[in-house]
């Protein structure tokens, strides 16, 4: 029997989620699921990354539990008054609601950069599960300094996690919060139990009496493994806030937020940042500390629970992959005009191969601060559009009303913060917040000659 194509395509149009207009409130989605998703995307691959490589950056214990605590804290008010209240007075993208500011041809560049990022990302997370399943092969994962991918074994299986993953983006928003939902507390479970079974072994007696001395000794000693920099305080706090800038301050999440019921949903990003960028970044330092501080999630995860742990790993990076991809495939459909099964299915496509490359996973700290860095920029300037520009009469959208192609002010506001931020002595992960202060100020100078006066004031 001949493969029905044309009707396959037909049912994948009716994937409909408001791609180019607002979310109308018969969709808006219960609390349930944004928890369940920022849960799903937050208790996931970066986890047994990022937590290890905390711990080979030499952090000391109490420096990474108090960290944690503040740079969490910021990242949910972040979502919460940042993200979430524009979201839900737009409900629209941040990609379709930009065109309106600053015109098609900027948002189609900006769109183009988003996507490509997010496809890194999600390349990173399909690496990840890629050093689980390649433990049942007997692979040898690549080392911290590796660039190009080192048999053709690691090629074909992230190429086939990644077309696996794809299909499941490619479903949209709700079937990836059903997802998330299944597999999440599962697998923290797993990075609890890991960490658990792990302790015994760096010298943990059962009473967990010596337990903080374990912590200060074998585990964030403040000793930095060979070639890494040494990280304090402050690094913790900036990197828990920023890792995720372009969701929150970048307001890419405005894609999620727009199902919302209300603004106060941002609140559920905490179920995401207190289990997985709290409790599971310490229970990866903890496995990374057992196998000798090597870069190898599968192994970690492996070591502490078998055959459980592995697919604790692959699922993790599932789970982080599919939104993401998500993401990018709004993103691209509207710059293209595809629907959105075809675009998520071609980034699914660039994403696979992009995760054949080790370096991006191996450098995951250093890729997340450049790309929030990158995307910050738009994020202050759509803040300022939204909620100054009415307050100081300035009008809005005036790419839309001037039938711009080129919002110029856009655009130089975007270059110059760059240009600001990346030129700041300061450690790369205290340059974002200068940065989008400067492009928050640049961007209402450059408009304050458009102000209305009182009496030409367009009614409310």
């Amino acid at each position: 029997m001949a493969l029905d194509l044309s009707g396959i395509a037909a049912r994948m149009d009716r994937l409909y989620e408001f791609d180019r207009e607002p979310v109308t409130p018969d969709k808006f989605k219960r609390g349930v699921l944004f928890a369940s998703v920022f849960a799903g995307e937050h208790v996931a691959a970066t986890e047994f990354v990022i937590g290890a490589f905390f711990v080979l950056h030499g952090l000391k214990a109490i420096d990474m539990v108090f960290g944690l605590l503040l740079g969490n804290l910021l990242a949910v008010l972040s979502w919460t008054f940042l993200c979430a209240p524009i979201a839900t007075s737009t409900r629209l993208t941040l990609y379709w609601y930009l065109r309106k500011i600053a015109g098609s041809g900027v948002t189609l560049i900006y769109n183009l950069a988003n996507a490509f990022l997010y496809c890194i990302l999600a390349g990173a997370m399909i690496s990840v599960s890629a050093t689980a399943v390649g433990l049942a092969f007997g692979l040898k994962v690549p080392q911290l300094n590796d660039v190009f991918p080192g048999s053709p074994l690691w090629v074909l299986i992230c190429l086939g996690l990644g077309l696996l993953f794809t299909l499941l983006a490619i479903l949209g928003f709700e079937k990836l919060s059903r997802f998330a939902g299944v597999a999440s507390p599962w697998i923290f479970l797993c990075f609890i139990a890991g960490a658990l079974v792990t302790l015994p072994k760096l010298g943990l007696r059962p009473d967990f009496s010596n337990f903080w001395e374990v912590a200060t000794a074998k585990i964030w000693n403040g000793i930095a493994t060979a070639g890494q920099q040494q990280f304090g305080f402050w690094h913790v706090v900036f990197f828990a806030w920023f890792c995720n800038l372009a969701m929150h301050v970048g307001l890419s999440d405005m894609a999620l937020f727009r199902y919302a019921k209300k603004w106060t949903y941002g609140f559920y990003s905490a179920f995401g940042m207190y289990s997985g960028h709290f409790l599971a970044w310490l229970c990866s330092g903890i496995m990374v500390a057992a196998i000798g501080r090597e870069m190898h999630p599968g192994k970690m995860a492996f070591e502490a629970l078998g055959l459980a742990g592995a697919v604790a790993v692959m699922l993790a990076g599932w789970t982080t992959a599919n939104p993401t991809l998500y993401r990018a495939g709004l993103a691209l459909q509207t710059v293209t005009g595809w629907p959105r099964w075809k675009i998520t299915l071609v980034a699914g496509l660039v994403t696979s191969v992009l995760s054949c490359f080790p370096l991006f996973f191996m450098k995951l700290l250093d890729y997340v601060a450049i790309y929030g860095l990158v995307l910050m920029p738009i994020g202050a300037v759509v803040f300022a559009e939204h909620w100054i520009f009415p307050k100081l009469s300035i009008p809005r959208y005036q790419a839309e009303t001037g039938k711009q192609v080129f919002n110029w002010k856009v655009l130089l506001v975007w270059a110059g913060s760059l240009i600001f931020a990346f030129a700041l002595p300061l450690h790369l992960y205290f340059r974002w917040l200068p940065g989008y202060l400067f492009a928050l100020a640049f961007y209402l100078v450059l408009n304050l000659g458009a102000r209305r006066s009182p009496a030409k004031k367009a009614p409310a």
